[in-house]
This record gives C-alpha cells, structure tokens and sequence, in this order.
C-alpha cells in the first residue's frame, strides 16, 4: 500500500487530475471508495500541499525552458547542426560555447598522423599485447548504459580487435568512456598519433581524453554529459541524434543524465512528448570534429566499425559538475 501511496502523492505533485489517479487505482483493484479515500488523504496532507509549492516553482522553470526553447527555434537554421572550416578560437567560443550550440568542425584534424595510420592492424601491431577494458553483455541487458560497471571486462586488446573485426554489426561490445581510466594508460603508444588541437583545447589532454573503439552497429543512448564535449572521428562514421538542453521536459529522464526513450527506434505511444523535441541529426565522418554542448541529449550510433576520441579538455570553463546533485531516480 505504501508504494501505492508514494504513486499517488507523486501524480499529485506532478498535476494528475483527482478524478483520473482514482480511475487508475480501481483499473489496479481498489474499491472505488477507498481509492477516493486515498487520493482525498494525499490531497488534505500537509506534506503533500507542502510538495506542491516545490512542484510549481519547478513548473515555472520548466515553462522558463520551454519559452526559451520556442525562441530558439524562430533562429535562422535551427534545427541543423552547422558545418564550420576551421572557425577560430574566438568564433568557436562566442557562437558555440558560450551560446551552448552545437558544430561540426572540419579541418582541425587534417594533420592528425592517426587519421592516416589507425586501422585494426595498426593497432595489433602497436599495443596488441596490451590489457583492455571493455564493456560486455550490453545487448542483453536494456540498461547497459546505466550498469555499466557491470559489463567490464579485461582481455588482450588483440583479442578484442579480432572480435570487432569478425563481428558484424552488433552493440554487445564496445569500447568506451567508462573504460577510459584504464585503457589511457594501456593504450598509451597510440597517443602520439593525436596532435593537441591547440585553437580550442588546453592541450593537456591526458586524463580528459577517451577512446571508443567498436564494431558497427554500437549505440550510446540518449544521454546528457556534465560537460562540454568534444567528439573527434578518426575511423569510420558515426550517426549522432542531439536534443537541446531546453527540451529535457520531453526526453523521459528518470535516472541521473539518462533517458528512457530509445534513439534508434522512438515509440511515440509510450514517449509521445519526444514529438515535441526538436532532434538534431548529423553524420560524423573520420577527420571531422563533433562539438556536443553540455546538457545536450545525444544519441550516438557507429555507422562502420568506428574509433573515435573524445575530449573535455576547453581553454574556457568546463567546471559545472560542482552543483549537480541528481545522480538519483527522479
């Protein structure tokens, strides 16, 4: 009972009309006397009325978003991820950074001696031997993201290349972020392949730079970092889904920074305000640059067998996990 009052308070506070929590506790087996029993106890509890004056000031930031939303989208080109040569320091930091907008830079990497020399034979060759660690059983558990710990696993990076390169097209295996810790130090031969990228980095990438390395077929569900990011194709294409950080109110976010809507196939019965959100697409080939800003959901899925780089390492402030506090359900 007490899970069902924790149901009814929360459709309370999040502004469930009476009549329709009542409907929902009978459909489940209540007496309809009881249920309207139930549902008038939450609305005459102090703790509840106290909730609700919390739940409408964040009612007023949430229509602050949404206004704020609106007025981004009457912005000539919304709702296209620009393509930028080489913007300069100032240009990418005013137009981008700061105004929390995303671009695809092409031609800062040209120069990178990896985009010549990375392949899965390179890397036999060069760190094959080396211990890795990967993220396994992804497929058979929906929330793989969130579990990651869960799914690591340490093996011989040949052995791991020779799984990506026989595989296919599969998301059960992939190298990531969450490996990182381990595989900057295990890889680290590979990094003199990577010029420091000097016009909007600190150039000190060590300890703020990852690798993904996977088969096609790979996938990073919607998701929103604490950081600004910046994502650096080296090895085949990516496809990349972006929601503003405006549109939160429409991505179903529950746990921490995670959605529950699934980017490669949207159920618009189950999700129907995604419809709402305004989705950024774009293609992400080897050599070019992703900025994704912070709070922006991204949903990234590997196209071909893909090795990309990542980076969080900006010459302006990339500080704001400080006060973030909602690593919980919401």
């Amino acid at each position: 009972m007490e899970q069902w009052r924790r149901w009814i308070a929360e459709n309370v506070l999040l502004g469930s009309a009476p009549e329709a929590i009542r409907a929902v506790l009978v459909q489940n087996g209540f007496d309809a006397a009881e249920a309207g029993r139930e549902v008038d106890a939450a609305l005459e509890s102090p703790y509840v009325q106290g909730g609700s004056r919390v739940a409408n000031r964040l009612r007023k930031r949430e229509w602050a978003l949404t206004v704020y939303g609106r007025l981004a989208r009457m912005r000539a080109g919304s709702g296209v991820v620009e393509r930028r040569e080489r913007p300069s320091r100032d240009e990418f930091f005013e137009e981008y950074y700061a105004q929390n907008r995303p671009v695809v830079i092409t031609g800062m990497l040209d120069a990178w001696p990896a985009l010549g020399k990375w392949s899965l034979d390179y890397f036999r060759d060069r760190c094959g031997d080396r211990e890795v660690e990967v993220q396994f059983g992804r497929e058979s558990d929906a929330n793989y993201e969130i579990n990651g710990p869960a799914h690591k696993r340490v093996m011989p990076f040949r052995e791991y290349l020779d799984l990506v390169e026989k595989a296919g097209r599969t998301n059960d295996f992939y190298m990531t972020a969450n490996n990182g810790s381990r595989n900057r130090d295990a890889l680290d031969v590979l990094w003199s392949d990577i010029d420091p990228i000097d016009e909007y980095l600190d150039g000190d990438a060590r300890g703020k730079s990852f690798l993904w390395l996977g088969p096609a077929g790979t996938k990073t569900p919607y998701h929103h970092d604490l950081t600004n990011n910046f994502m650096a194709q080296v090895i085949g294409r990516k496809h990349v889904k972006l929601v503003p950080m405006h549109d939160t109110a429409y991505i179903y976010n529950t746990v921490h920074c995670y959605s529950e809507v699934d980017g490669s196939d949207v159920d618009d019965a189950r999700f129907p305000k995604m419809r709402d959100a305004q989705v950024h697409e774009c293609t992400l080939a080897p050599g070019e640059l992703l900025f994704i800003p912070i709070g922006w959901w991204h949903y990234v899925e590997g196209l071909d067998t893909t090795a990309t780089m990542s980076f969080t390492n900006f010459r302006r402030d990339n500080d704001f996990a400080e006060n973030y506090t909602t690593y919980q359900h919401l």
